[in-house]
């Protein structure tokens, strides 16, 4: 009876003990699955943009960021964008943290340079005026900048450029008549430019259709302006970027030329633009720079337009950056907008596969005003937003997801209307909550940013634990704007439907201007919307077009003697079809 009693105990306890080793394991996986949760960013960045006073004489308020000059000083990043009053410092190129200087451009810099020499000190120019000292400082934190005793005149988005043997240059660029030039620095003699002035190259739109000028280039009287050129040296070579055609348009990108000399001859590169990104939420990906992060990724940084309240209103966004092996630079803009694996991740650069669970679906809000309604938060356009009544912590907005999903991520990009605020203003936060619920009557709290003390325009949170709902409900506490006005309430993450069907019927008509294409192909009613690839060859589709709710692309960025290769994907909530057949197009 004694023994039986004791085997029963044993089988007992080896019952318990297995309970708690499956649980530790369970809680040993689950700790070891949030502990290896990879860090994201999503496009326009999230960053404390400051207001412009461009127009502030015709009361017109705005914040704008654009022309980021990003570079590395000792093992650290530092951003400096237009007009900003200051620059961003960051340790990991994703979060970033506002520095006011010591010393800096009352109205603050426009279209900087920045550049890097051997770690020993950072170089900055880029006066409004357009006469210049180049600024120097090996304590950027600080920002005690001292000026080097001479004046470049003349310059409008300047490039400074040191090489690895010491010589110094200075390009420029911002113009619909004159091309990329330079001039010679000498460093020893108070940074002296040289008298001979080096033209580079030029707009080439009669061969080049994404330099023509217009929203979509559509405009074929204006000439297309050159501007913001940035000198990157890679494996010997020299990748010369400049940005066309303007700014305020969709289709603002960066092309590239490159050269074996810093003062050419530069050669076109075939598959340009090299930045691109006319679709989706926000657009355009020009005038940038180009920087290496951890594990030798490199990253371009670029302006997106909103050019709402004036054409200067802007935005900043990054993709990663590759040198293939034939040395073409080019960047991935693919899901641009969506989130991506940040820098230094064992992923950097690459698309999470969060999907967009938010496009078209139904919005409630608490008030609205002067017809900007709800659905102008899920219409995927920048341009257009939801203006509440008031901006007091009574206005709400629920997003209904139509089916259960599981959400990743949440990014809210709030829009200035009336503003009426002015220059770089301390103080200014947002604050918020945003709950989540499966049937729209019992709700929890998946982001919490009612005690948030943070300036964030354009916020974005990956959630800590993917979050199973269907109702996604935002509440408003705070925000630093008289109106509360929200051009993007995006929801990210992952249906639990059937991804798109292969697209079927895709044609590529080229017109007999070769710089012009129709796409077109069959409707999916599954599909939410459409990534058109192109390239210069079938392993090379460097180029995306995102194309929302329609079957057909008026292409009009190709270059005339150039082959090119198309294919498509079609997207939804629930993820990403299979791609066609490469299609070769002549």
């Amino acid at each position: 009876m004694s023994y039986q009693l004791s085997v029963a105990n044993l089988s007992a306890y080896w019952k318990i003990l297995g309970r708690l080793t499956a649980g530790l394991l369970i809680f040993g996986l689950n700790f070891s699955v949030h502990a290896q949760k990879l860090q994201t960013y999503c496009n326009p960045l999230n960053l404390d943009y400051t207001y412009m006073v461009y127009n502030a004489h015709d009361d017109i308020s705005y914040r704008s960021g654009a022309d980021p000059a990003v570079v590395e000083f000792r093992g650290e990043y530092y951003m400096f964008v237009t007009r900003s009053m200051g620059y961003w410092h960051s340790t990991d190129l994703t979060n970033w943290d506002f520095i006011t200087p010591e010393k800096w451009y009352f109205q603050g810099s426009n279209a900087p340079a920045a550049h890097n020499y051997k770690d020993s000190v950072l170089y900055v120019t880029g006066d409004p005026s357009g006469s210049m000292s180049i600024l120097y400082t090996d304590n950027p934190k600080k920002g005690d900048w001292k000026a080097v005793p001479a004046i470049l005149n003349d310059l409008q988005d300047p490039d400074l450029f040191i090489d690895d043997d010491g010589q110094a240059y200075i390009f420029w660029g911002s113009s619909n008549k004159f091309p990329i030039r330079a001039k010679t620095l000498d460093r020893h003699k108070r940074f002296r430019p040289s008298e001979k002035i080096y033209e580079l190259f030029n707009l080439d739109p009669d061969k080049h259709g994404w330099e023509r000028f217009g929203e979509n280039h559509q405009d074929t009287v204006l000439g297309g302006y050159i501007e913001g050129p940035w000198l990157t040296k890679h494996g010997n070579k020299y990748y010369m970027q400049y940005a066309a055609p303007g700014t305020e348009f969709n289709v603002y990108g960066d092309g590239v030329y490159v050269s074996d000399h810093p003062l050419g001859p530069y050669r076109y590169a075939p598959n340009n633009p090299v930045a691109y990104k006319p679709g989706g939420f926000a657009n355009g990906a020009g005038h940038g720079s180009t920087v290496v992060g951890a594990g030798n990724q490199y990253w371009h940084f670029g302006s997106m337009a909103v050019s709402v309240n004036v054409g200067w209103e802007r935005r900043i966004c990054m993709f990663p950056t590759y040198f293939d092996q034939e040395g073409l630079m080019y960047t991935d803009t693919r899901f641009g907008d969506y989130p991506h694996y940040a820098s230094g991740t064992s992923k950097q650069g690459e698309f999470t596969g969060w999907m967009l669970l938010s496009y078209q679906k139904p919005v409630t809000v608490s008030s609205t005003a002067g017809g900007q309604n709800a659905q102008h938060m899920v219409d995927e356009s920048i341009k257009t937003f939801w203006l509440a009544a008031a901006n007091d912590d009574r206005q709400w907005a629920q997003i209904d997801l139509l089916k259960p999903a599981t959400v990743h991520a949440i990014q809210i990009n709030y829009h200035d209307y009336l503003s009426d605020m002015y220059g770089r203003i301390p103080g200014l936060k947002h604050q918020y909550l945003i709950e989540g619920s499966l049937d729209g009557k019992h709700w929890n709290v998946i982001v919490d940013k009612r005690n948030n003390e943070q300036d964030v325009p354009n916020e974005y949170v990956s959630l800590n634990e993917p979050a199973r709902i269907r109702y996604v409900r935002y509440k408003n506490v705070h925000v630093p704007t008289p109106h509360l006005a929200i051009s993007g309430l995006r929801i990210f993450g992952k249906g639990e439907g059937k991804a798109p069907k292969r697209v079927k019927g895709f044609q590529v008509e080229r017109h007999p201007d070769k710089r012009d294409a129709t796409l077109s192909w069959d409707r999916q009613k599954e599909a939410h919307g459409y990534n058109i690839l192109w390239g210069t060859a079938p392993d090379k589709l460097y180029n995306a077009w995102m194309v929302y709710d329609n079957n057909t692309l008026d292409m009009k960025s190709l270059t005339a003697d150039q082959t090119y290769y198309f294919a498509i994907e079609a997207f939804n909530e629930n993820g990403v079809s299979e791609r066609i057949q490469v299609q070769e197009v002549k």
